[in-house]
């Protein structure tokens, strides 16, 4: 998503400049706020000019050439005064951070010369205003479903994995290949990410602390590797406080990416970019504010929505964009609450995706609105749906409280989400999975498809629309239990829930190969004079049999039989053995893996 601006005509000047002020002027080492910019490349900056929320401990972002070409560059607050600090390169070596030794003092105006071309400035110099920050959300305690029979699958080779069960009613041959990845939430034993096959036996899961939780499970790209990625946390009303974690697919974790500028990573999106080095994130970020416009309190509490483009390998901020500086209070279709001393939740951001122009799509549930924004500026370039639609919303078009805002064509032309529809106030009798048409030149937007589950269902918030590779959908029914597959011609073909409960933030499917560099797990039991040996290997994708070997010794095995894979464990009679030991084999009976030699229990 990083945008390069080589514009040759200006680096000609910049080169002719350079060579006069060698031979026929002195070049001074400080810059002045009353120096004008020199002409360069054009230079994004974040915090942006004006803005009116950043961050105490932001860093000041710039993007548009190296790091070493950045020059001179002068901070002052206000009220703190000159700030120190050292520059940091971006991994791109196409900007870099200026990172203040302090923090900056809430409320004051801070004034940044430099002797770039500043996009939004007049010249190099430019200002924006220091937020007044609150402490973050407390979060909420963990919550558990109640127990029953059936909730939780059980396995005797590993008796530390208990994730919801899942029941499959629907699958037909003709649905996507690849496995389903799941987040279960407040699970009666444990949470964590999870995948499973479309029959619904278990592929992977990593149980998380009972404090935490895992949502947005799913593939992705990280550095031209496969890799699977989650957020995890705690969360309370609808909004995490945690990190992003990538995994690769031997399910070690390679990296934790977290938000920046004092922030923490929120649960609703975690989105590596097309580069395949940077991650699109969002965080909630409470700040006093002016509610007079929309009835409340002139100091009141309001969560600024925030966007964060993630430089993975450094931490660093490349892009940040924050809804007070662009959307008003009053694009909301909540009043504030009753309470001042709670935060007003006025656009509750929970998707944001890169369109292939570079640009950002960012969907807010409490605006009922999608936002397309300019990755230079930030400015909003055309909002669809809410108060203010840039589109004539054509019959059936119109959604509400909306999830997971998808481009499905290029040049905006086709956008897909999960359109909610609860509230309060519900506004549909059920959700669907809605695609919609845009035409951005008459600037309407029409019905293309949609997809109802039966028997009917009404989320109030969570859910997602996933464009598979061959023409399908793929849903995640949010706060109900379902995920479901539909066809280019909107039939079912593939339906599974939990067993209870719970829910999934998201739902994928995608193609995975999981290799494990951890060893096969086996447990042998003996009862009435037989032996029975149980194998499972968490997270492979490559085993198809198993081959058993036992002995009177553990350094002297045989093999006692084979048998082909069933589902997660595999349950395979022997006779008895003093000690038994199980290989992973592949399809070619190549041995992927070897477990431990045990005694039966």
């Amino acid at each position: 998503m990083k945008l390069l601006f080589l514009p040759r005509g200006r680096a000609l000047l910049v080169a002719a400049a350079f060579l006069v002020l060698c031979f026929g002027a002195v070049l001074t080492a400080k810059l002045t706020t009353s120096r004008a910019a020199t002409t360069g490349p054009l230079v994004s900056v974040y915090p942006i000019p004006n803005d009116q929320v950043a961050s105490p401990e932001a860093q000041l972002v710039f993007r548009g050439l190296p790091s070493s070409k950045l020059g001179t560059i002068s901070v002052r607050g206000s009220e703190s005064g000159v700030h120190t600090g050292a520059v940091q390169a971006d991994s791109d070596n196409y900007g870099g951070s200026f990172l203040p030794t302090k923090p900056f003092t809430p409320g004051e105006t801070v004034t940044v010369t430099t002797d770039l071309d500043i996009r939004g400035a007049s010249s190099g110099t430019y200002h924006f205003t220091v937020a007044q920050p609150l402490p973050p959300i407390r979060l909420a305690e963990p919550g558990f479903s109640a127990r029953r029979p059936g909730d939780v699958m059980h396995f005797q080779s590993r008796p530390d994995l208990q994730p919801a069960a899942v029941k499959i009613t629907k699958n037909d041959e003709s649905t996507a290949h690849g496995y389903i990845f799941l987040g279960p939430q407040e699970g009666p034993v444990s949470d964590g990410p999870m995948i499973i096959g479309s029959d619904g036996h278990l592929v992977w899961y990593k149980p998380l602390p009972r404090n935490e939780l895992a949502t947005d499970v799913r593939a992705q790209t990280y550095d031209g590797q496969p890799v699977i990625t989650w957020w995890q946390g705690g969360w309370n009303a609808g909004i995490g406080r945690g990190e992003d974690v990538i995994s690769n697919s031997a399910y070690e974790v390679i990296k934790y990416v977290k938000a920046a500028n004092g922030m923490d990573a929120d649960l609703h999106e975690f989105q590596i970019t097309r580069n395949g080095i940077d991650a699109l994130i969002t965080a909630y970020y409470p700040v006093r504010w002016n509610e007079s416009s929309v009835g409340g309190p002139k100091n009141g509490i309001v969560f600024d929505a925030v966007v964060q483009e993630i430089d993975i390998a450094t931490g660093l901020v490349v892009f940040q964009w924050d809804s007070l500086d662009h959307v008003p209070l009053n694009a909301s279709t909540g009043a504030p609450p009753k309470n001042p001393g709670h935060p007003y939740n006025y656009f509750h951001i929970n998707s944001v995706v890169q369109d292939d122009d570079g640009n950002l799509i960012i969907s807010a549930r409490n605006t009922s609105a999608a936002y397309k924004v300019s990755i230079g500026t930030g400015n909003i370039i055309w909002t669809l749906g809410g108060k203010d639609s840039s589109f004539k919303m054509g019959k059936g078009a119109s959604f509400a409280f909306q999830h997971d805002v998808e481009v499905r064509a290029s040049n905006d032309s086709e956008v897909s989400m999960f359109d909610d529809g609860a509230g309060p106030p519900d506004v549909h009798s059920a959700s669907r999975g809605l695609e919609l048409s845009l035409n951005t030149k008459a600037r309407t937007a029409t019905l293309a498809a949609q997809q109802f589950h039966s028997p009917s269902l009404l989320a109030q918030f969570e859910g997602n629309d996933q464009a598979l590779y061959n023409g399908d959908s793929f849903i995640g029914w949010g706060e109900q239990p379902y995920f479901s597959e539909y066809n280019s011609r909107g039939q079912l073909v593939f339906d599974g829930h939990f067993a209870t409960a719970e829910d999934s933030y998201r739902a994928y499917r995608f193609r995975w190969i999981g290799t494990p560099q951890t060893q096969p797990a086996l447990a042998v039991t003996l009862k009435n004079g037989a032996e029975t040996a149980y194998a499972s290997w968490n997270g492979a994708t490559q085993v198809t049999s198993w081959r058993v070997l036992g002995g009177a010794a553990a350094t002297s095995l045989t093999t006692l039989a084979t048998a082909k894979m069933a589902n997660f464990e595999t349950a395979i009679r022997i006779k008895p053995e003093a000690y038994v030991e199980v290989q992973a084999l592949g399809s070619k009976g190549e041995v992927l893996g070897t477990s431990q030699a045990e005694r039966p229990q």
